[in-house]
């Protein structure tokens, strides 16, 4: 074993670019999609855009392709999903588009460099919403410090942070389950 190999992996079958072209897509639906069904229960219990800000529903497939389908197929997804939501829906708002493409773009290509690395996946998801978030965070502290932007607030960082908790809650229950379930799919098949 090589003394430089800082985590262990667990090489899984590497996919076809059709495979990943194909997770790709399904992402961006699902980033399109999910977010809508919450945004519709929102309108109709009056919360309006409440709920998507609170659960995160967009994040959910970007991490999920990353896990599954790798770096690439993450990367591409996160940077195309809020931006096919936005030229769709007018969601997320224009002042948070570049933030939210950056964020889901460092979640899907982090999440795809973990996929593996032998780590329960909830420790996964745990490690890279703190990087996806540190990232969001570094990119509105140089929008608003280094270029000046006024549509958007420092305190927003904190507010996402705080709104999103449940949304992070989510993610830890429901991706490892959905990954567990995916992959023993993959193994029956075999």
């Amino acid at each position: 074993m090589s003394t430089t190999a800082i985590l262990k992996t667990a090489e899984k079958p590497r996919l076809s670019v059709k495979v990943q072209t194909l997770a790709t897509l399904a992402a961006i639906v699902g980033a399109v999609a999910v977010p809508q069904i919450f945004h519709a229960l929102g309108a109709v219990s009056g919360l309006g855009t409440a709920l998507g800000e609170t659960f995160l529903p967009m994040h959910l497939p970007i991490i999920l392709v990353g896990l599954l389908a790798g770096s690439y197929a993450g990367a591409i997804a996160g940077l195309l999903g809020p931006l096919a939501c936005f030229a769709l829906s007018g969601m997320p708002g224009i002042a948070m588009l570049p933030f939210m493409m950056i964020e889901l773009c460092a979640y899907g290509l982090f999440t795809g460099l973990l996929r593996n690395v032998k780590l329960p996946t909830i420790a996964k998801v745990f490690a890279v919403q703190i990087v996806g978030r540190a990232v969001r965070a570094a990119a509105i502290l140089l929008a608003v410090y280094a270029f000046g932007n006024e549509s958007v607030r420092v305190a927003s960082i904190w507010m996402s942070i705080a709104t999103g908790i449940f949304g992070l809650v989510l993610q830890w229950a429901l991706l490892p389950l959905i990954v567990y379930r995916v992959e023993n799919l993959k193994k029956h098949e075999n």
